[in-house]
């Protein structure tokens, strides 16, 4: 059957990261509309973690919440820009997770995790995720964010799979670049953004229809 492998963002895909995120958002800036502010933080993210040189996640995080602080008037502590690294443990998988993921393994296909996060952030996360992943590609390890492909070329040369699909909830920062790579990719559209999904080559809404989607993606891609 040869060494088959389906890679994963790991949050928003397979853990809830935005009800974490939320949570940990609204305990500072309390009496906000929940969305605005995950839609600022996001946007003040992807800022820093492309800025020159490599911030850690971590740092990405706080500097976030500084700059979300800043625009609203207000100085943070470092605890209030600590909140939402403080809430990591709160970031638990998705009911669906454990069962698709356990539905992929019996048919053959090894999972790996790459991901925009530190090394021991990520370790909290896997903890928590109760289906073996057999690797993982962290921001830190290789210095990149996604979607610059250096995760994806890392997995390659690590791993050199005989089969690969992408499965991922993030149009920007996974289906754009696996479709750029010619990847066979499962977009998991949990948030249903409203993305165009002729750019991939299955999109499921959950992961009750992941493994299914996967093999026909693999399937196309011969």
């Amino acid at each position: 059957m040869g060494d088959r492998w389906v890679t994963f963002d790991c949050f928003g895909t397979i853990v809830d990261w935005n009800a974490a995120l939320g949570d940990g958002l609204e305990s500072v800036f309390r009496d906000e509309p929940r969305q605005q502010l995950i839609d600022d933080f996001h946007d003040a993210e992807r800022d820093l973690k492309h800025a020159d040189g490599f911030p850690t996640y971590r740092d990405v995080l706080a500097d976030s919440m500084r700059l979300m602080g800043r625009a609203r008037g207000r100085a943070l502590t470092d605890a209030e820009a600590g909140a939402l690294a403080g809430a990591w443990p709160a970031i638990v998988p998705f009911a669906d997770s454990p069962p698709g993921l356990e539905d992929l393994r019996a048919r053959g296909w090894r999972l790996a995790i790459l991901t925009n996060c530190d090394d021991d952030l990520f370790a909290i996360t896997r903890a928590q995720i109760p289906v073996p992943i057999d690797e993982a590609v962290t921001a830190q390890s290789i210095r990149s964010y996604k979607p610059d492909l250096a995760h994806f070329e890392q997995f390659r040369s690590r791993v050199a799979p005989d089969a690969w699909v992408h499965a991922a909830n993030s149009w920007v920062h996974d289906i754009e670049p696996a479709a750029r790579l010619g990847l066979p990719r499962v977009w998991v559209d949990r948030d249903d953004s409203g993305h165009d999904p002729s750019l991939a080559s299955e999109r499921i809404t959950g992961f009750a229809a992941l493994a299914d989607a996967v093999d026909r993606a693999a399937a196309a891609s011969r």
